[in-house]
Parts: C-alpha cells; structure tokens; sequence
C-alpha cells in the first residue's frame, strides 16, 4: 500500500509541475509578455545575440555596452543604445503563409491564436542592439565571405540591396538550431538552401554552454525544449 501511495503521488506531483507549466505558458497572450518572461531567462546572457556586447538591464529596459565591444553605430544612436527582442526567425516568415497575413498582414494575424503562440515562442527570442535589429528587418541569413561590417567590431553584416544578413560565427549555431526547432513544430516550410546552410552551420557550430542552460530555462516555463539543442546538452553530461 506504502509503494502504491508513492507511486500515486509521484503522477500527481509530475502532473501538477507540467500542468504549471501549461498554465505559464497559456499566460503569455501577447508579444510585450513574452518579452518580459524572455528578460527574466536571457537576464545574464552573454551578451547581445549577434555582437556580443554586454548588456545592462534596468528594470524592463537593457542598454549594450557599445565601447566595451567595439560597436560602431552606423547610422541610428536611439536605437543603437537599446536592446531589442529579435524574432530569429522573422514574423515575416512564419506569419506570411498563414492566412490571416495573406488578409490583413501582422496585425490581422494578432487574432490568430497559432500565430501568436509562434510569435511568443521564447525559443525564437532573442537580446540585440536596436540597430541591428531594425537593419535586419525580415531579411534572411546567408553567407557571401565578402565585404566588411557597419558596426565596428561587431562582424554582422547587412546586405541592404540584396535583403540578406550575414550572422557572426557566435550566433550561427543558435540560428541553425532556432530554424529547425521553428519549422518542426510549426510546419514552416524552409527552402533547400536554408536547409544545406544551416545544416553546415549547425555542424560548424556546436551547442554551448549558455544554449544548453537557456535551453532548460525556456523548457521550465514553456513546456518544451529545443530537440536540436536538448540532444547536443544531454551527450555532454554523459
């Protein structure tokens, strides 16, 4: 009877810690939330997703530590001097084949109840400096070995007549991963030429420590992990 009643309390106890989870992430309605919870997990992340500066959090709000990284700023100061959440992934991509954007484009889609679980995926989020953000727009990664930086240190690069983003060698792992999470679980069609080049990336690049704690942080408060970093983390305990 003893072991009968241990057996029943471990399902009760595994059913409330995933039902709590559920509930947290039913509980992020809109993308200022999902904002909020991504502070609170990204909080010591080292750095800023694509240039690597340090970053200070006042409250809501982060500023990056420009001179510590050598950041330039090509063009806007404003933005340049805050930190933004990066859909790695754009909105664009995952929201333009669904058909609430074909009617109304993003902010018809803010209806769309898939549409805003995809948008507030914390897996897809990322800290970086506002400039860098708003110069990347929707465009999509690639790689040209070619050309110098707007930024100073920071080696991102914009393609701005060709719509491309050229990523640091810091961040393309992380990409490749986000890409992959993203259209399993949402059925986001990739071209093959994204595929062949984030599956070089993804090889090239291993999970990192910070990938793997960020990781299960997300999968505390979500319900889920990313399979593409999960799997590199858990051989590594081994």
């Amino acid at each position: 009877m003893l072991y009968k009643n241990i057996g029943l309390l471990s399902v009760a106890l595994l059913f409330i810690l995933f039902s709590t989870k559920d509930n947290i992430y039913h509980q992020i309605k809109n993308f200022n939330q999902a904002k909020s919870v991504a502070l609170k997990i990204n909080r010591d992340a080292p750095g800023t997703f694509y240039c690597g500066c340090p970053i200070r959090w006042y409250g809501k709000k982060g500023t990056p530590d420009l001179s510590s990284c050598g950041y330039q700023i090509r063009k806007s100061e404003l933005l340049a001097k805050r930190i933004e959440w990066e859909h790695v992934m754009p909105a664009w991509e995952f929201g333009h084949q669904r058909q609430c954007w074909q009617k109304g484009g993003r902010k018809n889609c803010a209806k769309d109840f898939t549409y805003r679980k995809i948008e507030n995926d914390l897996h897809n989020l990322q800290p970086v400096i506002g400039e860098v953000n708003n110069d990347r727009c929707n465009y999509q990664y690639n790689q040209w070995y070619s050309g110098k930086s707007k930024y100073g240190s920071c080696q991102m690069k914009i393609d701005f007549k060709n719509k491309q983003a050229e990523p640091p060698d810091r961040a393309r792992g992380v990409i490749a991963r986000t890409y992959f999470y993203m259209r399993d679980n949402y059925q986001i069609r990739l071209s093959r030429a994204q595929t062949k080049l984030f599956e070089i990336w993804n090889q090239n690049y291993p999970v990192t420590k910070w990938e793997c704690k960020r990781n299960k942080r997300i999968a505390a408060i979500q319900g889920n992990h990313n399979p593409y970093i999960q799997l590199a983390c858990n051989r590594d305990k081994k």
